[in-house]
Formats: structure tokens, C-alpha cells, sequence
């Protein structure tokens, strides 16, 4: 990664634009109104990627520094895909106050916040705060960007085998940050939460099992009304759908339960829950997080067009229903096309990450959240925002 200015540095006179004594003038106007720092400096077009080393890919607390290489490429992401400049900045604290306050400290030099590999359940707690305090984006993409992906991968697959939401019973594998997500944007989708059923390290998370920290008890409240209890291989028993997030193992034998014409998401990166060989027995439809495998699920395809859609409509916050237009966007880009191996685009498509810029600005602008009206060259010069 590198610093590229946009403008020349060639002459007296491009010196004494981009610095002094020109930048006063600037700076004078800015004061007097702060919303020009959106046109006249790049926070408009910046994104911050902060992480605290704690949960980083597969590989767990490995500290910042360990973090920065994954920030970088996350970085490079954004810049890619969404013509956004993104900042990677790996804190060395964990503590949640700290991380809170560096982050609300550093608000008015970017346009919006991409938290990133912050362990559960400290993510839930600085997300929400951050995103009360700032009054830009503030989007934990381990949560929310997975679970986006997810929705529009399994409403193709719903799709492809002619099923509906409001019957599908779901095992999703994992609670922590993309386990509670995912859980949360299937309920507000249509899945019934009464037909769901999460697992972590000990088995199924049932209101009555005792221990459960706050996010679990929540997660139990609203899900597995009928009280099932045991390992994952009970929770799996007639199930249509599971969802792996956790980096465990699903046995075999456990799958050998579910409904028949499943669907199987193995997302745990790079040994996925189920080896996809063995998914294939059992499910007509198998997603994996790899991109060497068909329908990668891929957060790539979620956080730029995310990110540049929201900071074209300088959006305050990024709502649930521009999630949801997110999710509706990647999974119309392949409408047409479907089939069980291709039920999301390919995370290298171009299409996408413009498609869903335009559909979370509109929804911006529908949901009130929108502050200007802009047209974005990312966008091929369409009005967005409000």
C-alpha cells in the first residue's frame, strides 16, 4: 500500500494550492462550516479498518501488529472494488473504553468506521456504542458483512429448490460475532427463529441451559422454541439448512440426520466445517468460504459497494433495510444464471460492487439517513442520497 497524491506537485503554484498559503482558505471554511470537509478533503472518500488483533481470520488473538498484513489487504479491498481509501489501524489495547475512545477521537478524519476482527462479545458492545457516538457508518463487517452474504447466498438457494424462508429449519454453528448476525438477519428475512437453532463449543444454546452470557441468553430468547438440547448431531435432526461459522468439525454422521435437499454453508476459512466432498452426500446445494471451491462466500462482495454507497449518500448510519438491499443486490446480480453452483457472483465481478453501492444509497435515502443528494462517478453518475 502507498500514498498517492491526486493532484500535481510541480510548480510553485501547485505548492502553494495543495499547501501553503492556499490550504488557509480552506481550512477557514471548513471551520466555519464542517460539512465542507466532506468536498474539500478526502474524508468524504476514507474509511477507516480498525481492528484490535483479537480474533484475526482463523488464527485468533495474534495482537496488532500480527493483524496489520490482513488490514492492508482489506485495505486494498476497498480500493479495488469500491474506489474507497481505506486506512488499516491495528490498536494495542483490547480493552473495550480504550478502543472506544481512540475510535471516537479519530471520527472526523474519515467518513465511516470498518471494525474488523474484534473478538465476541466485545465487538457487539463497541459497534453499538461507536455507532450512537459517531455520526457516520460505523459497520463491524465480521458480523454484518457475512451475514449479508449469506442471505443472498441462501435466497438463491431457496430459490433453486423451490422452498420459502417461512419454512426452512436452520442450524446455524457458531456464536460469536457472524453466528449472532447471521441469526438475527435470518429472523428479519422470514426465517422463523422458533425453526432455528444455534450451537457453540458445548452444543445447542437453549434458554434453559444455565451459564449463557447475555448474548447467548438473547440468541436463546429468540430462537429453538421447542427446547432442543444436546450436541450439534441433535440439532442437525430434519434440519433444511446449516450454517458453519464456528471453525469446528460437523461430522458426518451428524449430517447423515438432515432433511432431505439440504443446504450446507461451511464458512470457517481455510478448513471449512464440512469438507465439501463430503457436504455433497448430503446437501444439494454446498458453500464454502474458499475461493477454490463454487459459491465462495465471500465478504468482498458486501463491504465496498456497502461502504461506497453509504458514504455517496454521506450517510449517518448504515440501517438494516440497507443491509437487506445489499444482500437483494449481490443475489440479483446472478438471478438469471442460477444454479447449485452458482448461487452468489463471483467475488471478482465487476457488477457488484456498483449494484449494491446504488441500492444501499437509495435505501439510504429512503430510511432518512441520507445527508446530500451526490452524484458518483463509482456509480457511472447516478443521483443518490437525500
Amino acid at each position: 500500500m502507498a500514498i498517492v497524491p491526486t493532484v500535481p506537485l510541480a510548480s510553485r503554484d501547485d505548492l502553494s494550492l495543495a499547501y501553503t498559503p492556499g490550504v488557509a482558505r480552506v481550512c477557514t471554511a471548513i471551520a466555519e462550516a464542517p460539512g465542507l470537509a466532506h468536498d474539500y478533503t478526502w474524508t468524504g472518500n476514507a474509511v477507516a479498518v480498525v481492528t484490535d488483533g483479537s480474533a484475526v481470520l482463523g488464527l485468533g488473538n495474534i495482537g496488532p501488529r500480527a493483524a496489520m498484513p490482513v488490514m492492508e489487504g482489506k485495505a486494498v479491498l476497498f480500493k479495488q472494488f469500491g474506489g474507497v481509501d481505506a486506512v488499516p489501524i491495528c490498536l494495542d489495547t483490547q480493552d473495550v473504553e480504550g478502543i472506544i475512545a481512540v475510535v471516537k477521537a479519530l471520527g472526523p478524519s474519515f467518513g465511516g468506521i470498518n471494525l474488523e476482527d474484534i473478538s465476541a462479545p466485545r465487538c457487539f458492545e463497541i459497534e453499538r456504542r461507536l455507532d450512537d457516538a459517531l455520526d457516520i457508518p460505523v459497520f463491524h463487517d465480521d458480523q454484518h458483512g457475512t451475514a449479508i452474504v449469506v442471505l443472498a447466498a441462501l435466497r438463491n438457494a431457496v430459490t433453486l429448490l423451490d422452498r420459502r424462508f417461512a419454512d426452512l429449519r436452520v442450524v446455524v454453528s457458531g456464536a460469536g460475532a457472524a453466528g449472532v448476525a447471521i441469526t438475527e438477519t435470518l429472523i428479519a428475512a422470514g426465517v422463523h427463529g422458533a425453526n432455528i437453532i444455534v450451537c457453540d463449543s458445548q452444543g445447542i444454546i437453549a434458554a434453559e441451559r444455565p451459564g449463557l452470557s447475555p448474548v447467548k441468553a438473547a440468541l436463546a430468547a429468540q430462537t429453538n422454541y421447542s427446547g432442543r438440547t444436546g450436541k450439534i448431531q441433535e440439532a442437525l435432526i430434519g434440519a433444511d439448512v446449516l450454517i458453519g461459522v464456528s471453525g469446528g468439525t460437523v461430522a458426518e454422521s451428524a449430517l447423515a440426520g438432515m432433511a432431505p435437499h439440504a443446504v450446507i454453508f461451511a464458512l470457517a476459512n481455510p478448513t471449512p466445517e464440512v469438507d465439501p466432498a463430503i457436504a455433497h452426500k448430503y446437501a444439494d446445494i454446498v458453500a464454502t468460504g474458499r475461493s477454490d471451491f463454487p459459491n465462495q462466500i465471500n465478504n468482498v462482495l458486501a463491504f465496498p459497494g456497502i461502504f461506497r454507497g453509504a458514504l455517496d449518500a454521506r450517510a449517518t448510519t448504515i440501517t438494516g433495510r440497507m443491509k437487506v438491499a445489499a444482500a437483494e443486490a449481490i443475489a440479483d446480480i446472478v438471478a438469471g444464471e442460477l444454479r447449485p453452483d452458482l448461487i452468489v457472483p463471483s467475488a471478482l465481478d465487476p457488477r457488484v460492487a456498483p449494484a449494491v453501492a446504488a441500492a444501499v444509497a437509495r435505501t439510504a435515502e429512503r430510511d432518512g439517513v441520507a445527508r446530500v443528494l451526490h452524484r458518483s462517478p463509482a456509480l457511472g453518475g447516478v443521483a443518490v442520497g437525500g
